[in-house]
């Protein structure tokens, strides 16, 4: 039970509320990956802007999470 508990306690915080999560995009059109860190490895090649978009917006356009950041 104490699990349980704990475990509700846990996601009711901002810890499980994905949508609200901040992700990184690059703009081009050929960007397939959402980012965690603005300075993510992954992101130094983008000649286009970078912009901060919700998780779930990131999935919806079918981006995956970067590599370098699993």
């Amino acid at each position: 039970m104490k699990p349980f508990i704990f475990l509700l306690l846990f996601c009711s915080g901002i810890a499980c509320n994905t949508a609200s999560t901040v992700v990184y995009l690059c703009e081009s059109t050929g960007a397939r990956r959402y980012h965690y860190q603005k300075d993510c490895r992954g992101l130094k090649n983008c000649s286009y802007q970078i912009r901060q978009a919700t998780i779930d917006e990131a999935r919806e356009k079918g981006k995956t999470l970067c590599g370098w950041e699993k």
